[in-house]
């Protein structure tokens, strides 16, 4: 079993060839990715197909959706040992406006946010957006 199978496996994600390759087009990627990014790169698959293996990845917490401000969502996979939890899990995202590519920063948490009683958090995204290192060089 390759380390892709197990962590479907290890994620009750049946790891079809499909979503195999698609694990490992999301792990070689350093940004994260539109959907049209991942269709143009599975050109001879079923687009519904690739949308659905996204949406079970992410219900899976094997990707997350990144909402950068461009009004394209972009999907990254999580880092090991992540739950997507908002108490823990979350963290910064870096959009750069030069070239326009998103990253995630793992090792920046965002702190838990205490909320007034009767607000129920479901999502939190902090995108930095600013100059990359790439383009800032």
């Amino acid at each position: 079993m390759t380390e892709i199978e197990k962590t479907l496996n290890d994620h009750d994600v049946r790891p079809t060839a499909m979503r195999i390759l698609i694990y490992k087009y999301l792990a070689e990627q350093k940004i994260a990715q539109a959907l049209l990014d991942i269709e143009t790169a599975f050109a001879k698959a079923e687009r519904s197909t690739i949308f659905r293996t996204l949406k079970t990845f992410e219900e899976n917490g094997i990707v997350h959706q990144i909402e950068d401000g461009t009004g394209i969502t972009k999907y990254a996979l999580c880092e090991p040992g992540c739950n997507c939890e908002i108490e823990q899990d979350l963290h910064l995202h870096f959009r750069c406006s030069n070239c326009n590519e998103t990253v995630c920063l793992t090792e920046h948490k965002i702190p838990y946010i205490n909320l007034p009683d009767g607000y129920v958090a479901e999502d939190v995204n902090l995108v930095v957006t600013g100059i990359c290192e790439k383009c800032s060089g």
